[in-house]
């Protein structure tokens, strides 16, 4: 059944590539009937029996000679001269059969007629030739600009999806949580400072919502948000929490995409800081070199853990995907072991000033 079906459809794609030639046949042979000799008739049948066959030749040959016709079009050359003499041998020996006439009679009483049948399939094969070559390019290109785009919107959905998920890991309950706690005991014992971590909630869960319905945004919010989220974790962990930013004021206004350096900070913090004693510090860094843009978060912590975890961890696979989905492989999330303890993350991608 499913060979049947191709062969229909085969069949349907061959008259439907006939139809032009049917039509140029047709109008060479009004042509020679008003200016040149014999009947309609006659003309019709020489001027369709040379023209399909001349076809059909052309058609066989580019589908067994030209597999690839982008890089072979130059076999065209060869290819249509070759096919136009043969299917014109080949169409004038079955016009004169259909209708009785001598061959050898055509050639020696009406040269210019033959010749003249001669010159135009000549220009009608090169021209339906270079029609439906350019047609079928056509065809192509726009295929393989269906099939960028349709990679296009599926890049586009998945790294919004992506930034989605991102943002539901980055408003967690436990955070939250533990915020709201440590602002019901400031309010009692120093409203100044309950004030001021309320207005770092606010800015923090504003920017995260913002961050979520944008492409991108400047470098400069990136960090402020940071500092918003740094500054609160502060109030739960005290001195045990150090951090710096250090973003130059050239890069400030670099468009990059939103929750970027989150997820970097937050497992510095949780799988670094936190079990830690003591605590320790997170150092944010940008930096240009080359056109590329480097981001690097560097904590004190207690390093990668042995099994290497963390690498596959589901904050950092969002990351990777974004990078991906925005840099189309341009973009890199390294981790690094510290010389003593602590980690290196770094993620770095092409920028545009």
């Amino acid at each position: 059944m499913r060979s049947q079906t191709a062969s229909r459809w085969t069949l349907l794609a061959i008259m439907q590539r006939g139809l032009p030639v049917w039509a140029v046949n047709t109008v060479i042979a009004l042509g020679l009937t008003a200016f040149g000799d014999g009947d309609f008739g006659g003309n019709l049948v020489y001027s369709h029996c040379i023209g399909i066959s001349i076809w059909l030749l052309l058609e066989a040959a580019q589908r067994l000679l030209l597999p690839k016709p982008k890089q072979q079009w130059r076999r065209l050359y060869l290819i249509v001269p070759l096919c136009v003499t043969l299917g014109y041998a080949a169409g004038l020996y079955l016009a004169a059969r259909l209708l009785s006439d001598r061959t050898d009679g055509l050639w020696s009483e009406h040269p210019r007629l033959v010749l003249g049948y001669l010159l135009m399939s000549l220009m009608a094969g090169g021209a339906l030739t270079y029609f439906f070559m350019s047609r079928e390019q056509l065809a192509l290109a726009n295929e393989a600009m269906a099939l960028a785009s349709a990679q296009t919107e599926a890049a586009q959905r998945q790294a919004a999806e992506s930034q989605l998920l991102l943002l539901q890991s980055q408003l967690e309950p436990h955070m939250l949580f533990n915020t709201l706690a440590n602002l019901r005991a400031l309010i009692s014992t120093n409203p100044a400072a309950a004030t001021a971590m309320l207005d770092r909630l606010n800015a923090y869960l504003r920017a995260t919502l913002n961050a979520s319905r944008a492409t991108a945004h400047p470098l400069q919010t990136e960090f402020d948000r940071l500092r918003d989220y740094l500054e609160l974790l502060k109030v739960r962990m005290g001195p045990r929490l150090r951090y710096s930013l250090e973003l130059p004021g050239e890069l400030a206004q670099l468009a990059v995409p939103p929750l970027l350096l989150q997820p970097l900070v937050e497992n510095a913090i949780q799988h670094g800081l936190e079990p830690k004693v003591e605590g320790g510090s997170i150092t944010v860094k940008a930096r240009e070199k080359g056109g590329e843009l480097s981001l690097e978060v560097i904590d004190t912590g207690l390093g990668l853990p042995p099994d290497r975890s963390l690498v596959a961890g589901y904050g950092l696979t969002q990351v990777r995907e974004r990078l991906l989905a925005s840099y189309r492989g341009l973009g890199t999330l390294e981790l690094q072991a510290g010389p003593v303890m602590g980690t290196r993350a770094r993620i770095t991608f092409p920028c545009e000033k």
